[in-house]
């Protein structure tokens, strides 16, 4: 197979693959999102091709990596054309997403975002930059002020790194330009994602020009969203699969499962593209519905990522297949659905999850989830526990999450393989010898990691103890039988 997909052999994919129904020439950017990973090209993406193919071509997307090449290199020889594969048990569906029309690699070429940015045609920012894009202590909600990319963005305003360096240099270019101000649209996995986005965003502006950072307070908007979609991390069988069903060579098309739930506050004051027609979910209040994605959803992703490590099950649906897990995923969900607002049905909504987790064709794979786990486990774990602990509710299975999450951090699993932690904030700590030292001497010295437990939790004493006696039984039974057991 020599044929890469372009434009030029969209017009010889075979009949049941779907290609736009627009003349991308014609499509205009309105949209610049940072972050540009296989989450966006599964989920925005697909609902922005939505909108060019009803006619709303004012809304394309310039989509802007911070950091690796990776996409860039892979998309743009393709005309920044890519394949979106539906995976559902044996069955898939394709489909060829055309809404990004320019990739930019920000480190390479800072200035040519900012002009990105600066476009007047421009009117919203999408974001999906992960936890660890927001360079913030997520226990406090405030800015690493002495994080390296910080420090540069506040000497280098012209030379921007972070994303507060490139919004704040592109409202100032706007401002001067008398461009309508941007709209910022966070879609991560932070608990009112847009609130946290604005507080970040003046604080670093109230260092560098509060002129402007006064007027970002009164004229840029933060909606506020949820979005629930699974994406794996694509795979080269899935690159040669997907190609071989093209007929033409695809390096990085994108695999995800049919559900998916976009919920966005409708605070847009200079216009947005109708995602309503998609199935997009417009609300005045989107806390109840991202509360229950990021502490069922995502909570437990991050315990099973724990116990796929500890266990070496390389995927969700690998660890779902052990009744041990299962049981305490329930037990799990039962108590995080009393943190949740009556407005939601968080057992419904366990229900559909026991389903996609049981997906196998999706290979999640355990180790994906575990990525940058200590900027996950405050929010999505810790955050719902402090609850039950002011409640004084039952807690228990919600602490036990915590212990597997801490010896998922050793440097070997059960089976003496390495443990690959991808998590460069955690590597920045000096974590300690799991393997040496006793099982409460390493639950102590977890306790001083104040970046993902905070001052609050290491002097509970009903945490603490409970943590203690999950951990001992982590170390003496394993995960499975230590969850068994529990």
């Amino acid at each position: 197979m020599t044929d890469r997909l372009s434009a030029a052999t969209l017009p010889r994919l075979p009949q049941s693959v779907a290609t736009s129904a627009y003349d991308r020439q014609k499509v205009t950017p309105g949209i610049v999102h940072l972050g540009v990973g296989a989450f966006h090209r599964a989920h925005q993406a697909v609902f922005i091709d939505d909108c060019l193919n009803r006619g709303e071509t004012q809304w394309g997307i310039v989509a802007a990596s911070l950091r690796s090449p990776d996409t860039r290199d892979a998309i743009e020889p393709q005309d920044n054309l890519y394949t979106f594969c539906l995976r559902d048990g044996e069955s898939e569906r394709l489909r060829v997403i055309g809404s990004i029309l320019e990739t930019i690699v920000a480190p390479e070429d800072p200035e040519r975002l900012v002009e990105r940015l600066s476009d007047p045609r421009v009117l919203v920012v999408t974001l999906t930059v992960t936890e660890k894009g927001y360079l913030t202590n997520l226990a406090s909600r405030s800015l690493l002020r002495d994080h390296p990319d910080i420090l540069h963005d506040l000497d280098h305003p012209d030379r921007p790194r972070s994303i507060f360096g490139f919004i704040l240099a592109a409202t100032r270019r706007r401002r001067a330009e008398g461009s309508l101000p941007l709209t910022l649209l966070s879609c991560d996995n932070l608990p009112a994602n847009g609130h946290v986005l604005r507080k970040l965003l003046l604080e670093f502006a109230s260092l560098a020009d509060k002129e402007l950072a006064a007027f970002i307070e009164t004229n840029i908007a933060f909606p506020c969203s949820m979005v629930d979609r699974i994406v794996p991390a694509t795979t080269d069988e899935d690159r040669h699969s997907i190609s071989a069903a093209l007929g033409a060579r695809d390096a990085w098309p994108v695999v995800a499962e049919p559900y998916f739930r976009f919920v966005i506050e409708d605070n847009f004051p200079h216009g947005r593209p109708a995602l309503e027609k998609s199935g997009v979910e417009f609300v005045g209040n989107v806390e109840p519905y991202e509360h229950m994605k990021l502490r069922m959803l995502n909570g437990s992703h991050s315990a099973i990522a724990a116990i796929g490590q500890i266990a070496g099950l390389a995927t969700v649906a690998d660890a779902w297949g052990e009744k041990p897990v299962r049981d305490f995923i329930d037990a799990y969900w039962r108590e995080i659905n009393r943190t949740l607002d009556p407005a939601v049905d968080g057992a419904e909504f366990a229900d559909g999850l026991r389903e996609r987790f049981a997906n196998p064709s999706l290979q999640h794979k355990t180790m994906q989830i575990a990525s940058d786990a200590s900027q996950k486990v405050p929010l999505r774990i810790l955050a719902p526990l402090r609850e039950l602990l002011e409640e004084k509710a039952e807690s228990r299975t919600v602490i036990f999450a915590v212990a597997l999450w801490i010896r998922s951090c050793a440097d070997r699993d059960e089976k003496g393989q390495l443990i690959t932690i991808l998590d460069p904030a955690f590597k920045e700590w000096d974590a300690p010898d799991q393997l040496t030292m006793s099982p409460d001497a390493v639950v102590d010295r977890f306790l001083t990691f104040g970046r993902t437990f905070g001052e609050d939790l290491p002097e509970n004493e009903t945490f603490v103890s409970t943590l203690k006696a999950a951990y001992r039984n982590i170390r003496e039974n394993g995960a499975l039988g230590a969850i068994a057991d529990f």
